[in-house]
């Protein structure tokens, strides 16, 4: 139980700068979370705050509760500040003795430079909260209807990171400024998923091309139940360039494992991540109608058996004289999270790298535990939706991305962190 409310000094403090706090406070999952773990907000009223459809409002329930919580709410949440990043917000609100500050003097505080071509509040580094355990009971409530994920390792991860490109053969490709941030984070979150990754960075097309086949071929594939495979650089619909200039095809990607050319991993699920422009259409965006206004088959069916006795005559030619084997598709299993929508470019930050990854990485962290992988994209989804460029004067200010996912995945595909089942 708290004490008492929070001191009137602290109180007036929110109550004076509540307008700016409003309209520039990131409320996110990483901010719920401090003041959670300080016992400032209850379990409830961290989804109540999180529930609301737009940031100013999630911020202004926020600051509704603060003030009933106690003699170190007031604290709890400046030290929060802090730790996401939000420093021109900690000292809004821990200097009462200075007057209001301008729109002007609050822009100046948030500007970045124009090749950031990030939204005003973004810090400096990723964010690297552990990633949380699963526990044994939600593992139990789902391991018959999801994939197999209990190997340890849980599989194999390759990332694939160009961030410097050759001027003679590739005049046109700049260098991928905050690419080796992405791959770094990439490595770090899914080494903590319990995989063994390898990153390989500037790689021509051809060396692209051999690294994926070999990383395919790995005759360890069959002692795991999984594998991962991210892709950074630049990119056109459907390929991705090589330091060289020359594309690799996604398409040839995926076929490399397929259940025909990397049977080792048939059933299993197999993720893809490409971090790359599909086209350089910039999206502009469009403006919200009603939004606020801004500041700032399982069975063989009959029809499917062909003619009546062809399967006894295949199997004749076969030499089989038992059942015949249950097949599969081409290609089954797989998802991939792509960071852009077809003909449109991405977005990165040449400090915190790539949207895209950065929203990959926060949504993995902190909800790999009890979240399948195609509900964490959506949530990477929702978070790209909301996100603006900010670059004042150039084409990029307030720029729009759009992430999407396409999957065959046959199973919900739960990671179970850092649980080992007995077996």
């Amino acid at each position: 139980m708290l004490e008492c409310g929070m001191m009137e000094r602290d109180r007036q403090a929110l109550r004076r700068n509540s307008a700016i706090l409003c309209r520039q406070l990131v409320v996110d999952e990483l901010l719920i979370q401090f003041l959670q773990a300080g016992d400032i907000l209850t379990e409830s009223m961290a989804e109540s705050i999180m529930a609301e459809q737009t940031s100013q409002k999630r911020s202004w329930r926020l600051l509704l509760l603060l003030p009933k919580r106690g003699p170190r709410a007031f604290s709890s949440f400046c030290s929060a500040l802090q730790e996401t990043d939000q420093k021109h917000l900690y000292d809004l609100s821990t200097d009462s003795s200075l007057p209001l500050p301008t729109q002007e003097e609050i822009a100046a505080k948030r500007a970045r430079t124009h090749e950031s071509m990030e939204f005003s509040l973004d810090a400096d580094s990723p964010i690297n909260t552990p990633v949380l355990p699963c526990t044994p009971d939600f593992y139990l409530s789902r391991c018959q209807q999801s994939y197999r994920l209990r190997s340890s390792p849980r599989g194999f991860g390759l990332v694939i990171s160009n961030v410097t490109f050759d001027p003679c053969a590739a005049p046109d490709l700049d260098p991928r400024k905050g690419g080796e941030v992405d791959d770094e984070v990439l490595r770090k979150v899914f080494t903590e998923l319990d995989y063994i990754v390898a990153v390989h960075r500037d790689l021509t097309a051809q060396g692209m091309r051999t690294c994926i086949e070999n990383f395919s071929r790995r005759p360890e594939h069959r002692t795991v139940d999984s594998c991962v495979v991210c892709l950074l650089s630049h990119g056109v619909e459907g390929a991705v360039y090589g330091t060289d200039g020359k594309l690799l095809q996604l398409d040839w990607v995926f076929e490399a494992f397929d259940n025909a050319h990397c049977p080792l991993l048939q059933n299993k699920p197999k993720m893809f991540f490409i971090q790359a422009c599909r086209g350089e259409e910039m999206d502009c965006g469009v403006e919200q109608i009603d939004g606020p206004k801004r500041t700032c088959s399982p069975s063989c069916e009959q029809r499917d058996a062909g003619r009546e006795g062809q399967g006894d005559a295949d199997s004749r030619q076969r030499g089989d004289t038992g059942r015949p084997r249950i097949k599969l598709p081409q290609r089954s299993d797989m998802i991939c999270g792509f960071a852009s929508l077809k003909g449109t470019a991405a977005m990165r930050n040449t400090k915190r790298g790539s949207w895209f990854i950065q929203e990959l990485n926060s949504a993995l962290r902190l909800h790999a535990r009890d979240t399948h992988l195609a509900d964490i994209l959506v949530q990477v989804n929702s978070r790209i939706k909301e996100r603006e460029g900010y670059a004042p004067g150039t084409a990029h200010h307030r720029c729009k991305e759009m992430s999407e996912f396409t999957s065959s995945l046959c199973k919900d595909l739960y990671f179970f962190p850092k649980h080992q089942p007995q077996y």
